[in-house]
């Protein structure tokens, strides 16, 4: 036989990738991408080396660890555009869009970052949001979403809300759902008061202003 098979990677191999991937996808959650790569191979459990060995870069191995947010995040933007009422598409992608991000950190800031190799991951994210300016134009010709709303204001939001430091992971959705509800009421044409979700515990406990 002069043809080769093509080569099946051995079991441990699998398993050491699937446990550097779930340590980098637990750090990056909590502490964003400055987590230093032998971090992540000290929480998976195995040497530099074999991180390297299947993650070259941190830009390839964030963009391993981020591909199912950055799928949740396209089918988001997705379901926005289809919906027949594009402010009511635009709202619910705000909505969305801030409650992913508040679950991970280390995506937003891979999601406003440059990433030039990861091409990937640039191509789906420039596809996020020229869906997301479509969409805003859209809303715009409706007359509900202000005019002068461009799409740094959108990555303005994204930077806002990985902000949000809160008291536990429930509240820290909590506290991004009050924060997207407060910049759609800033993003519309129209000023409409409505109700805001419950206030969250946030981990620094500001006084109260109710009276």
């Amino acid at each position: 036989m002069t043809d080769r098979l093509p080569r099946i990677p051995r079991s441990d191999a699998l398993d050491n990738r699937e446990r550097i991937l779930e340590a980098a996808r637990a750090l990056f959650a909590t502490e964003g991408l400055n987590v230093p790569l032998r971090e992540v191979a000290r929480r998976a459990e195995v040497g530099p080396a074999t991180l390297y060995r299947h993650f070259p870069t941190k830009e390839i191995l964030a963009t391993e660890a981020f591909a199912d947010q950055m799928r949740a995040c396209q089918i988001v933007v997705d379901d926005g555009l289809a919906d027949p009422d594009p402010w009511r598409g635009f709202c619910s992608v705000i909505e969305k869009i801030c409650e992913l991000h508040s679950r991970d950190r280390g995506f937003t800031a891979a999601f406003v970052s440059a990433f030039p190799k990861a091409m990937d991951f640039t191509a789906a994210r420039d596809h996020a949001l020229k869906a997301i300016a479509e969409l805003a134009a859209r809303a715009k010709d409706a007359g509900r979403l202000r005019p002068d709303f461009v799409l740094d204001d959108l990555i303005l939001m994204l930077m806002a809300n990985n902000g949000i430091q809160a008291a536990s992971a429930a509240a820290q959705v909590a506290a991004s759902r009050r924060f997207a509800a407060l910049v759609i009421q800033a993003f519309r044409a129209v000023p409409e008061p409505s109700p805001l979700p419950p206030v969250a515990r946030l981990a620094l406990v500001l006084p109260s202003l109710t009276r």
